[in-house]
């Protein structure tokens, strides 16, 4: 089922992802190019996305498998269409996989918590499974509405424990996600390994985070209801017309369901002269326009969804030096500590005071962007979490002994 090959690699992994295009997935392409540059052969399958359309491509010895969806789902209908349609291409590529090269470990990143079925005829062959916890998908769902919905939450609990249940190692991206997999996942902590999303320290040149006069609010990421970006237009409003700040313009850089009505929306609050929607852009321009921007945002508005996830957007931000503004939530605090100014929960009015506070004080925007820095260099960027996917994968592939509970909490700080 593989070919040989002078070298042969450390294993054959195939990582499966369904929520974005790869290499536009940064953390899935951080995680692969580390396990190429280990020894390992990586194989990835993804869906197509803007930018990403091709079938089949080898980019930097990393063999890329991508599949069309016929709709980006937005509702529970949606994804009715998309996922099954998504597991099915995603299986039938990974029998294309196995009897081209093999494989030895299934990495699933999830949103959904439905991978599992793809693995789950391979592992009865002894493929190893390791699942790269990405987000709280019943926490995800009640997020997405405004009133519970009890069976369908149940549904997404006993997904994400199937899940769990058939992985011989889980990452998780924090220690949130790290409690949830023992406690909800019933998996031993000693098989559960804190792998956080930051970029390398080689990301962002520093020149590009020299001072500016700017007064250049910014934001990067995705446009969902959960982001909480009604809320920061609300906060610009406030800013501009409560706080007669009319010198504070706004970029907004990124894309997703949300962004038409955050546009419909910032029409109607008299921001368009403010605000501006750039859409997804290049990784160059992504960097320019952080480098730009005097303040960095993250409206996430407060839920036990996004108090207990940790946002890439933050850590890219601390990498980039920048002062950053956000409502009070627990790994927020703990990824940026004093990088940031914390607005009291959904209180657009102390939200935006925090922003004019940075704006006018640049020897404390500068403090707050030196301290984040700081300690990305220190603790967070993916210099330091690479050992710890090595682990993990030693672990799963009977290559480490098993950690004791005092050195897998020690490793996963």
């Amino acid at each position: 089922m593989n070919n040989d090959t002078q070298h042969k690699p450390l294993g054959r992994v195939l990582i499966l992802v369904e929520n974005l295009p790869v290499p536009f997935d940064r953390r899935v392409w951080m995680e692969a190019n580390s396990l190429h540059a280990a020894g390992y052969e990586v194989n990835v399958i993804c869906p197509k996305g803007k930018g990403y359309d091709k079938s089949f491509e080898r980019i930097d010895g990393i063999y890329v498998y991508r599949y069309s969806l016929p709709i980006e789902a937005s509702g529970f209908a949606g994804y009715l269409f998309e996922y099954p349609v998504a597991l099915i291409c995603s299986f039938v590529l990974a029998l294309r996989v196995a009897f081209a090269r093999g494989i030895d470990v299934i990495h699933a990143c999830n949103p959904p918590d439905l991978l599992f079925l793809v693995a789950a005829p391979f592992k009865l062959f002894g493929c190893r499974f390791i699942f790269d916890h990405h987000d709280l998908c019943p926490e995800l769902l009640d997020s997405k509405y405004d009133k519970p919905r009890p069976f369908l939450r149940a549904l997404m609990v006993l997904f994400e424990r199937l899940t769990f249940a058939m992985s011989n190692v889980s990452i998780a991206t924090n220690e949130s996600y790290k409690r949830v997999a023992v406690s909800r996942g019933k998996m031993k902590p000693e098989n559960v390994y804190v792998v956080r999303s930051g970029p390398r320290r080689a990301w962002i040149d520093r020149a590009a985070t020299s001072d500016s006069a700017e007064k250049l609010v910014g934001y990067v990421g995705v446009m969902g209801a959960q982001e909480g970006l009604d809320l920061l237009l609300e906060a610009a409003h406030h800013l501009v017309y409560v706080m007669k700040r009319d010198d504070v313009r706004f970029v907004l850089v990124g894309d997703g369901s949300a962004r038409r009505d955050l546009e419909a929306q910032a029409a109607a609050l008299s921001l368009s002269g403010h605000v501006r929607f750039t859409g997804r852009v290049s990784d160059a321009e992504l960097k320019d326009w952080l480098g730009r921007s005097a303040v960095l945002v993250n409206p996430d508005r407060p839920s036990e969804l996004n108090d207990k996830s940790t946002m890439n957007k933050i850590v890219e931000y601390m990498a980039m030096a920048k002062p950053i503004v956000q409502f009070e939530c627990t790994e927020g605090r703990f990824s940026a500590q004093d990088a940031s100014l914390y607005a009291k929960p959904n209180d657009v009015q102390d939200f935006a005071a925090k922003i004019a506070q940075l704006l006018d004080d640049p020897a404390l925007a500068r403090q707050l962007g030196e301290y984040g820095r700081a300690r990305f260099e220190s603790d967070l960027c993916w210099e330091h979490q690479e050992p710890k996917l090595l682990a993990a994968y030693a672990a799963a592939l009977g290559r480490a002994p098993a950690r004791d509970t005092a050195f897998a909490s020690s490793t996963s700080a």
